[in-house]
């Protein structure tokens, strides 16, 4: 335990971390490879971006020399070792969604304490290392949807993901600055693997927009021009005014109003066709004789 604590000890131990989520990811993306019915290059190329994809944004970003993938031999065997298991090993998908959901939730755990180890330990503050550890744990996954043309799952849509990455490595970041780097490890897969699968299991999310809208009127009439509503103060009676103005200057200058502009008003109902004795109809023009 007292080497664990020892700078080289929790070296080890964030290496270690980082395979593992390396070979996680990459049969996860074989996985997914399975699903989508990809070939043999389809199956290497999706776990290889998945299971090395975060890695080289985190070790690029740091700007520490060649990223770790390119230079430490295990890396890229590793990858490729997730990816072919999977094309091997055909099981059900029940088997495949519950070994994905696992899997999800380990590598999230695996990257995010293992990305905020590496940025704390290339001499970076807590922001930068809650930054660095959150895209380790997704941006392989990121990579991988979008080669697929699919939503990548960091922008919601399912249950607790980025957000988890965040907590296990602000649990890191604080045990690290407390001296017990060892535990900040331990404490942070732990966390992410059962936050993550409670989740997923209860439906957790983030919301994912807010009704409220904001009540004045430069507000409302942005709302009204956006959604193509007439102005402020149009109301029935005004739209029913300018329609009858036009209709009477169409009719003025002897063109004939467009359908529906100009409805005749209908002659009330009577009896016996007449507006009393006068000889006149319901609309007060004279009547005409009946022809016989």
């Amino acid at each position: 335990m007292a080497e664990l604590l020892t700078p080289h000890g929790v070296a080890l131990a964030t290496r270690g971390l980082d395979l593992a989520g390396v070979f996680a990811a990459a049969l996860q993306g074989g996985a997914i490879a399975r699903t989508e019915r990809l070939d043999l290059f389809g199956f290497v190329a999706v776990g290889v971006v998945s299971g090395l994809g975060g890695g080289l944004i985190r070790d690029t970003l740091l700007q520490h020399g060649t990223p770790v993938a390119l230079t430490d031999v295990f890396y890229l065997p590793t990858a490729l070792a997730g990816a072919l298991i999977a094309f091997v090993i055909s099981i059900s998908q029940d088997a495949w969604d519950r070994l994905f959901t696992a899997l999800d939730a380990a590598v999230i755990g695996f990257w995010a304490v293992a990305g905020a180890q590496k940025t704390l330990a290339a001499g970076l503050g807590w922001l930068p290392a809650l930054l660095l550890g959150t895209i380790t744990a997704v941006g392989g996954g990121a990579l991988r949807d979008m080669m697929l043309r699919r939503v990548p799952a960091v922008l919601g849509g399912n249950a607790l993901y980025a957000s988890v990455a965040v907590v296990a490595a602000a649990i890191t970041v604080v045990c690290s600055y407390a001296e017990q780097p060892t535990l900040g490890i331990v404490l942070g897969v732990a966390v992410a693997l059962v936050l993550r699968l409670t989740a997923y299991k209860r439906g957790w999310g983030l919301p994912s927009g807010l009704d409220w809208q904001p009540r004045s009127r430069l507000a409302g009439a942005l709302r009204r021009r956006w959604r193509g509503a007439p102005p402020v103060g149009d109301g029935p009676a005004t739209a029913k005014g300018r329609s009858a103005g036009a209709a009477r200057r169409l009719r003025f200058r002897g063109a004939h109003p467009a359908p529906g502009t100009l409805r005749r008003k209908s002659a009330p109902a009577h009896p016996h066709g007449t507006d009393g004795e006068n000889g006149t109809d319901g609309d007060g023009t004279p009547r005409r004789p009946a022809v016989k």
